[in-house]
């Protein structure tokens, strides 16, 4: 077989994808083998592959292909989720660009917009992953708006409802007016930003007397009901049972008393508006004030705005200040730092809103989901999530689960009049106008007579569904498939969506499957540029995924994103990883290329070659064994260091090095069957970081059938290892780092064989030294007790080697380098030791400072009788 010169991925990768995808490696069905599942955070329907995406789904893939290797039935179920507030936002702006306001159409007329939308642009993500190289079992690919999730959700719902835990009631929800929706608690963004604090006047009814508020909004001050001072104040208790004149809309309001009111903060007196501000809403209900909404929905004033009417809220605010002043009631502003709500999905500024809304009781759900977390019956990777899981579990509310929204899962119930209850919840038309008969007493009530809830439900009320729907596990519990695959196994996510997601999936799971949904959760970092800023396209710092695949080869490119990537820790990405990447690719590539271009004779085996590939059998066993730990603990990028090293390291400098013949010399068969073993083995556990380029060299190395790809192999299996054999050679690499840096330093060439000796005070075994022999073009290994005179000396640990001078050596100019190295050693040491003589040194640092210093010591004591040691054989 013709192998090229270089690898390129640019030919490799599609080629080898489509083999897969042609033999259905990725397809999962259930059968006697373990199962092994992971279903996929399904991305935005709107998005397109970007670096947090791209770290994510390596990962799974990475754990995905090497469960395939280790003999499980691997499933990873793709899919993407419908994302009500950001597609129907595209689409809105896809209608205001033709000239289109969803105001002026039908739902259905909307619908079919949205439907056409997600039709065109709906898979270019799932497109862009399988350049990545994902192996998802696209058979499977899943849609939260498919009917059989869509019925889920619907089920669901019902279900919830007849147990009395969904409910409809009037609360204050954040209301994003840029969506004209509301979102939950989870979905609100808090930013800290500067703001003026306006202090205003108010008149004090019948006197000459005002009180005076602070307030960051003076347009909500149309909407003022009450001013409440706190009934310990004795600034204002005169005030009690008066009332003060609102400026502008000149409303009278009473001056209340409420325990809430902080008396440090501002001037004391607080200004009441209901419809506005949370708390404002409890004092109100508590002292039964009036409710004065002065928004619309989209943040522009009603008619309770007056003459500001229709302003945009912040455009009124800056022109009621100004009217303020003109009044004369405007004592001052301040700047005022605070955080600010702001929508996760639009950025707008969100307002608190008392609206009718759909809810979930989350208290009595949520105590299995934490409970199980607690005592890692589901475990967290790292453990350090599970305060902040507590933390939310313990403090859970009530989920808003209803948005103003058309495209989404339409709310499963129907109105039959005009009062907050006068509904019936039911699966369709014909079942709810039944229902409603029986609610009503009214026998002649029709489909006419009854109207479907407008609102869709959260998003995330369908995605917490989604490792039992892609399984049809809600419609039917019982099926083969959710009793084969459920519950799955690992969760690869964001700590931001900890909550939103993972938190509801695990209260889904037990509520509907009695048991975890997934037995791991994997939380990534977040991938950040070098100068530690989030990467995001409005900072312009995010490298285009696609073209990253491009230059580097999508092999490079996940090495790349692995090497700095520790779980729940952020991801310091810089380009030149991927470079890194594609430079092992090359490395690889060329050492098969290496082993390729040898001839093959049936001979005797050299005792180099028996030993160097005994060490590595033995060391590759043990690093099967650390690897397989960190996957245990899904230290991911560690097990892929652990891999790099041991490829790039131990085979590729080391043991080709080792076995390797001389220029033009033919390899035996028995060295070389066992390098391609080798070779083989190191594939398999590269495969799973680097599948293309190890597919690819694999199938180069012999012709094989689609059963026996790599991506089917067999994982290798761990056997007992040798450390006294791995110790030696760890030993041995020294002494040949010892005599290369004596070639290099005296311009001995490498051709040229050398004697050698060694005082062998350690006692090293010479099972190594035809190792030593070979590479380091030694003549023999003599075993002394005495120094061999006129020779250049290293040291290893105790043992010293001598190496005799070669008469092109200048002797006078030798004593003098080592000389100035002596006594540049010496001076060395003494610094160090009066570190380490500095009482205050060795009691305040760190352990692990001070032991470096003591091997510094050790190190310079050791190199300083090395160089006696030279310099007494020169003279």
């Amino acid at each position: 077989m013709l192998i090229p010169s270089k690898y390129d991925a640019s030919k490799i990768e599609g080629k080898w994808y489509d083999y897969w995808m042609k033999h259905h490696y990725f397809h999962s069905t259930p059968d006697d083998r373990e199962p092994y599942t992971i279903v996929i955070p399904p991305p935005n329907v709107t998005g397109v592959l970007h670096m947090g995406h791209m770290l994510n789904n390596t990962l799974q893939d990475v754990l995905i292909r090497r469960a395939r290797l280790k003999g499980f039935n691997a499933c990873w179920v793709p899919g993407t989720d419908h994302a009500s507030i950001a597609t129907e936002a595209k689409v809105v702006d896809k209608l205001k660009s033709e000239g289109i306001d969803k105001a002026n159409i039908s739902r259905e007329a909307f619908l079919k917009h949205a439907w056409d939308w997600t039709h065109k642009h709906g898979g270019i993500i799932l497109e862009q992953l399988k350049k990545l190289g994902c192996s998802c079992d696209w058979e499977r690919t899943k849609f939260t708006l498919d009917d059989d999730l869509s019925e889920s959700v619907i089920d669901v719902f019902i279900d919830l409802y007849r147990k009395g835990l969904i409910y409809r009631g009037y609360r204050m929800v954040n209301w994003d007016p840029k969506a004209k929706t509301t979102l939950s608690d989870e979905e609100v963004i808090y930013i800290e930003r500067t703001d003026k604090l306006y202090f205003v006047k108010y008149k004090i009814e019948g006197e000459d007397q005002y009180l005076t508020i602070a307030t960051t909004r003076p347009e909500t001050i149309l909407g003022d009901t009450a001013v409440c001072v706190n009934p310990s104040d004795e600034r204002f208790k005169k005030l009690k049972g008066k009332k003060v004149v609102v400026p502008i809309c000149n409303r009278v309001v009473p001056i209340i008393q409420d325990d809430y009111v902080d008396m440090e903060f501002g001037t004391g007196c607080l200004k009441i508006t209901p419809a506005h501000d949370v708390n404002d809403k409890d004092i109100g209900e508590r002292h039964n004030l009036e409710v004065i909404d002065i928004l619309n929905d989209d943040a522009t004033l009603n008619h309770y705005g007056l003459h500001y009417e229709g302003m945009d809220r912040e455009l009124a605010r800056r022109k009621i200040a100004m009217e303020l002043e003109d009044l004369g009631v405007m004592v001052k502003t301040e700047d005022y730092t605070h955080k600010v709500g702001t929508s996760e999905r639009t950025n707008a500024i969100i307002e608190p809103k008392i609206s009718i809304q759909w809810f979930l009781k989350m208290k009595d759900l949520s105590k299995p989901a934490l409970e199980n977390v607690m005592d890692d019956t589901i475990e967290f990777h790292p453990k350090k999530f599970k305060n902040a899981y507590r933390n939310w579990m313990e403090n859970v509310r009530d989920w808003n689960i209803s948005r103003q929204l058309y495209w989404g899962h339409q709310i499963p119930a129907y109105y039959f009049g005009d009062g907050v209850n006068d509904f019936v919840v039911a699966k369709s038309m014909d079942e709810a106008l039944q229902l409603a008969k029986l609610a009503t007493g009214n026998s002649d009530l029709s489909h006419s007579d009854l109207k479907q809830e407008s609102d869709v439900v959260d998003t995330w009320f369908s995605s917490w569904l989604w490792p039992i729907s892609v399984f049809d596990g809600i419609r039917h519990p019982e099926n083969e498939e959710i009793k084969y695959y459920y519950p799955t196994n690992d969760l690869v996510t964001a700590p931001e969506i900890m909550f939103f997601w993972v938190a509801r999936m695990i209260i889904a799971g037990y509520e509907y499957r009695g048991e975890f949904p997934f037995k791991n959760v994997y939380f990534t970092g977040i991938v950040r540029d070098k100068k530690g800023r989030k990467m995001s396209k409005s900072l312009g710092n995010s490298p285009d995924p696609i073209e990253l695949m491009d230059q580097y080869g999508a092999d490079g490119v996940r090495v790349g994103m692995l090497m700095c990537s520790p779980a729940g820790n952020d991801l310091p990405f810089d380009e030149s990883l991927c470079q890194q990447g594609k430079a092992f690719s090359n490395k690889i590539w060329n050492a098969f290329r290496l082993i390729n271009g040898w001839e093959i004779k049936d001979m005797e085996q050299p005792e180099h070659a028996k030993i160097a590939l005994q060490w590595f059998d033995n060391k590759f066993h043990k690093t099967l064994t650390t690897i397989e730990d960190h996957f245990n603990k899904y230290r991911l990028s560690d097990a892929l260091m652990e891999t790099y090293k041991l490829i790039w390291n131990d085979f590729c400098s080391w043991l080709l090095e080792m076995i390797k013949p001389e220029f033009g010399e033919p390899i035996d068969q028995t060295t070389y069957n066992a390098i391609i073993t080798i070779l083989e083995n190191n594939l398999k556990i590269l495969h799973p970081f680097m599948p293309f380029l190890t597919e690819e060299i694999w199938q180069c190395i012999t012709k094989r059938s689609p059963k026996e790809a790599l991506i089917i192999a067999q994982w290798p299996k761990s056997k007992p290892v040798n450390e006294d054999i791995i110790q030696a050679f760890d030993f041995a690499s020294e002494v040949i780092s010892g005599i290369r840096t004596i070639r290099k330093q005296k311009n001995i060439a490498f051709k040229d064989a050398i004697a050698f000796a060694v005082i062998n005070n350690e006692n090293t075994s010479i099972l190594l030294d035809p190792i030593l022999i070979k590479l380091g073009n030694l003549d023999s290994i003599d075993y002394v007790t005495q120094a061999v005179e006129g020779s250049l000396t290293f040291r290893v640990k105790s043992n010293e080697y001598f190496i005799p001078t070669p008469g092109s050596i200048d002797i006078d100019l030798e004593i003098q380098k080592l000389t100035e190295e002596l006594n540049y050693t010496k001076g060395f040491l003494q610094s160090v030791q009066k570190k380490l003589s500095n009482e205050r040194f060795i009691n305040n640092a760190p352990e692990q400072v001070v032991a470096i210093e003591k091997k510094k010591e050790a190190d310079a004591l050791a190199k300083i009788e090395t160089l006696k040691a030279s310099l007494a054989s020169l003279s």
